[in-house]
């Protein structure tokens, strides 16, 4: 006996007088609970903030000490080729404690811990059973305090990184990256967010002893706990733990950036690439400013999801582009607006010119109240749903707290974005996006675009050669 029929195919529901049920209507969104904390500065000058949600039985650990070259020089030093070999090596081993055993004690505790860097910061970022806490605080006070750098470690780290690099310089997003960052910051050492193979070569273990003691310390560093923990008592062991790790002076942060200025775009030749990426910049606000809100959301109907006007544009209606987006990037002292794509060359031109297009457009022709709305109830639920873990809570507050905010910041965006009135996005969508703002590279083949990008102008013609 046939069972009965209990839904519809797609076919069937295409074809149907009715068609697809209805969405419901988006509910209202709230903002986050009100959450237990304690945010306090130990003797040794590492602010620590312990925040509870106990979702799960686990505790989440972010470590951010800001790493800039303590001699200040700029990119051009090797201190990024250093920093890349002690990120990847911190964790192998201290006086007390082998790469083994660091690994063994984390696991029986249900948890990790690793180490990352960037031209701002070096970062730490851990997690265990609630009950480990402990144990993870244990480990990373030996590695902060400890680490032995074993030569055979730094040897094949090394080698690793020198394979990892020249292999990356051969991917087209790190040709364009590069090239973006080179335009818009010159010798900054923000600019320079890959060592060059033969920097990383020459440095010694040496050097990353050195390094660790004059760039590794406490003081203006920030620890963020959240989990299954009681904020004081969480403290309290972070005291405890990392009380011993002291140093002289303070972590150094990263010179101001030079403001991005509009200018041409720099193609830069690939020869042979049958594919160009776009990438464009321009000044921006950061998250203090109170128009960011409203800079925010004229973000996203310009690029900032899937619904945007860009993406409906040169993806959707056009074919350009796979994948399009528009995103603001945060550093300590401002923020810059981005807008990537990646089209295949005999578009590049036309992706280019609708890009454009839809910068103009955006100030001329204001975002709908219905696409605010819409925008509106995007970024707070993803904010709300990238914050909604322990981990997701953990690693936009470490971010936030480097940029002088805090948890009460987080917990009233979704109210400041709901303030929010067309009329102010659009006064930022006119002020942030026209298109003499933006400046930017377009990697590619130059003998390929050139005649088309030459009829469309605003285009420096005098790159750089990647073969």
């Amino acid at each position: 006996m046939t069972s009965a029929k209990t839904h519809r195919t797609a076919e069937e529901i295409g074809r149907t007088a009715t068609g697809p049920r209805p969405l419901p209507p988006l509910g209202e969104q709230k903002a986050a609970a009100e959450l237990s904390t304690v945010d306090t500065t130990l003797s040794n000058g590492l602010r620590v903030i312990a925040v509870r949600r106990a979702t799960v039985p686990m505790v989440e650990l972010r470590l951010r000490v800001p790493f800039a070259d303590p001699s200040g020089t700029s990119a051009g030093s090797q201190h990024s080729a250093a920093a890349e070999i002690l990120a990847n090596t911190v964790l192998t081993g201290t006086s007390t404690r082998s790469r083994v055993e660091i690994d063994t004690e984390l696991a029986l505790v249900g948890g990790e811990l690793d180490a990352v860097v960037d031209p701002e910061r070096l970062s730490f970022t851990g997690n265990a059973l609630a009950s480990g806490l402990g144990t993870v605080l244990e480990v990373l006070a030996d590695v902060l305090t400890g680490a032995a750098y074993p030569a055979d470690e730094v040897e094949r780290e090394r080698a690793r990184l020198v394979e990892r690099i020249t292999l990356a310089r051969s991917q087209p997003s790190v040709i364009a990256r590069e090239a973006l960052q080179k335009l818009l910051y010159g010798d900054h050492p923000y600019a320079k967010e890959m060592p060059e193979a033969d920097e990383v070569a020459a440095v010694s273990r040496e050097d990353v002893v050195a390094l660790h003691g004059k760039a590794l310390l406490p003081r203006g560093s920030v620890l963020v706990v959240v989990g299954d923990v009681e904020p004081a008592e969480a403290v309290s062991q972070i005291g405890d733990a990392l009380g011993a790790w002291q140093g002289d002076g303070e972590a150094v942060q990263l010179p101001p950036l030079p403001e991005v200025s509009g200018g041409d775009v720099a193609l830069v030749h690939r020869a042979g690439a049958v594919q160009s990426q776009i990438r464009l910049a321009a000044q921006a606000i950061p998250r203090t400013d109170e128009r960011y809100p409203a800079l925010q959301l004229a973000n996203l109907v310009y690029g900032g999801f899937f619904s945007s006007r860009l993406v409906e544009n040169i993806r959707e209606d056009k074919g350009y582009t796979y994948s399009a987006r528009s995103h603001p990037e945060f550093t300590v002292h401002g923020a810059t607006l981005l807008i990537d794509a990646d089209t295949a060359s005999d578009v590049t031109a036309a992706a280019l010119l609708e890009t454009r297009y839809e910068l103009a457009r955006l100030g001329l022709v204001p975002p709908s109240e219905s696409e605010v709305d819409t925008a509106r109830s995007y970024a707070v639920g993803t904010l709300l749903t990238s914050t909604s873990s322990q981990g997701g809570l953990a690693s936009f507050l470490v971010n936030l707290v480097a940029l002088g905010l805090g948890l009460d910041w987080l917990v009233a965006h979704p109210q400041r974005l709901a303030a929010v009135t067309p009329e102010q996005v659009a006064a930022a969508a006119l002020e942030f996006f026209a298109p003499a703002n933006f400046t930017g590279v377009l990697v590619g083949d130059a003998d390929l675009l050139k005649p088309k990008l030459s009829a469309l102008g605003g285009i420096d013609f005098g790159g750089v050669s990647f073969q």
